[in-house]
C-alpha cells in the first residue's frame, strides 16, 4: 500500500491513503511498532487513534479508501484535540473533502 499511495507524517501520527477507486465501505488499520513502547503504551496509541478516527470519520466519507494510523511516540502524551487537529490535517493534505 505504501507504494502506490499516499503518505503524511505529522507530530503524532503517520497518515497512509490508498484511494481504491471502488464503492466498497473504507477500511482503517492502526499499527505502532515496538520502538514506541511495551504492549501497555502500543495499546493505548492504537486506542487514541481509533477514538480519534472514529471522530474525524463522521465529517468525511471514507467510500474506496483504505487508511493506516501509524502512531508516534508523541501520539501517547499529545492532548487529544491536537491528535485531531493533526488527523484533519493530513487528510486536508492528502485531498480528502470534509462535510460542511
Amino acid at each position: 500500500m505504501a507504494a502506490q499511495g499516499i503518505k503524511i507524517p505529522t507530530s503524532s501520527l503517520v497518515l497512509q491513503l490508498l484511494n481504491r477507486n471502488d464503492n466498497c465501505p473504507g477500511r482503517i488499520g492502526f499499527t505502532v511498532t515496538k520502538k514506541v513502547g511495551n504492549a501497555v503504551i502500543r495499546n493505548r496509541i492504537k486506542r487514541r487513534l481509533r477514538a480519534v478516527s472514529y471522530q474525524v470519520g463522521k465529517e468525511i466519507s471514507l467510500q474506496g479508501i483504505d487508511l493506516v494510523l501509524i502512531g508516534r511516540n508523541k501520539t501517547f502524551s499529545k492532548p487529544y484535540p491536537l491528535i485531531i487537529k493533526d488527523l484533519s490535517y493530513a487528510l486536508k493534505k492528502a485531498g480528502m473533502k470534509f462535510n460542511e
